[in-house]
């Protein structure tokens, strides 16, 4: 089994990849584990576009310069540069390009990106495990016209990133993240220091940090962390909760994403936030309870969301139900998550 809390904190990303193949089949193959371990309530739909051969690279870094080219700027950066861009894109061994796909209100979308964004996490980190680094790139100045006809974006879908996958020869060095603690608050009390029970099985709060302390090794540009979690048990607002969520037996960590005015940041940070959830559901698969992430409808209700200190620039991404195995068992089980993959 893949050790998750170690390879969640070794991660890291490539920028700068050897010549060394890599083969179509790995990746596929790498992409259908990706997306086996993803668990989340209802059907999302998302889909993979893969440029492993040098015409389809070609065809790829054409299309992303094309608006570097055509702007004020572009036309001011010397040839050399472009073509020194150009070479860094096509010697790269694979790209994967990941979208998710419409849907008929803003629920759904959301759960669709947050698919796509999971899956790009766990296929980084399977990934990392055969020796393969990624770039993760959303760059909006390679989101040219040109680039998102490349791709065949439709009407209604959200482009999530670029994986740029190849093998190398050295990672960058670690650096620091934010402990979880100091981004911590507690809302009903009933946890403490011994945490909460279900079904004779205790939940320590201390056990919940230590996972997130793992959890936030999640990837997005600059290390920014734009996370903060609140853990409601016990008392009034816990029970608006459970009202809420229809189930007394539950405590629950609503993971909250603070919003940049730049849309593109606030994707890239959603996309983080969702990545530092999906590391959170990996690490509670050797812990004997139960974590189920689910997305219920008041979480888009403002007034609803007030009761648990949710400020003005921030929103809830998920609520992250806590319980013994007893839940687990008593759960329908997650179908798994199809892969849709086309060439280039």
């Amino acid at each position: 089994m893949l050790e998750f809390s170690q390879t969640i904190r070794e991660r890291r990303t490539i920028r700068r990849f050897n010549a060394t193949p890599v083969a179509q089949e790995l990746l596929v193959d790498l992409l259908d584990k990706a997306a086996s371990l993803y668990e989340a309530e209802g059907t999302p739909r998302w889909r993979c576009i893969y440029a492993g051969t040098p015409e389809s690279r070609q065809r790829l870094v054409e299309s992303m310069i094309a608006k570097m080219k055509e702007s004020k700027l572009g036309k001011l950066i010397p040839v050399k540069m472009i073509d020194f861009f150009t070479r860094q894109i096509t010697d790269i061994p694979a790209h994967l390009i990941f979208i998710a796909e419409p849907a008929a209100n803003r629920r759904q979308s959301d759960e669709n990106y947050a698919a796509v964004c999971s899956v790009m996490q766990n296929f980084q980190l399977l990934g990392w495990e055969r020796g393969l680094g990624m770039l993760w790139d959303t760059d909006p100045m390679l989101q040219s016209e040109s680039f998102l006809a490349e791709i065949g974006l439709r009407e209604g879908e959200r482009f999530a990133g670029i994986l740029h996958t190849g093998y190398f020869d050295k990672a960058p060095r670690s650096r620091r993240r934010t402990p979880a603690k100091q981004k911590w608050t507690t809302i009903g009390g009933g946890g403490g220091a011994d945490g909460a029970q279900f079904d004779n099985v205790r939940i320590p709060e201390r056990s919940i940090l230590e996972m997130l302390n793992d959890a936030v090794w999640a990837p997005n540009d600059g290390l920014r962390e734009p996370w903060r979690f609140i853990y409601v048990t016990g008392g009034e607002a816990a029970g608006k909760l459970r009202v809420l969520n229809r189930d007394s037996s539950l405590a629950s960590l609503l993971i909250v994403a603070k919003e940049e005015a730049d849309p593109h940041k606030q994707e890239e940070d959603y996309a983080a936030v969702c990545c530092l959830i999906q590391n959170f559901q990996l690490l509670a698969k050797s812990k004997p309870w139960h974590v189920r992430r689910t997305v219920p409808e008041w979480i888009y209700d403002r007034e609803l969301c007030k009761p648990f200190g949710i400020r003005p620039q921030e929103r809830i991404v998920a609520v992250m139900e806590l319980g013994g195995d007893a839940q687990s068992s008593e759960s329908a089980p997650a179908a798994p998550l199809l892969v849709n993959i086309s060439h280039l």
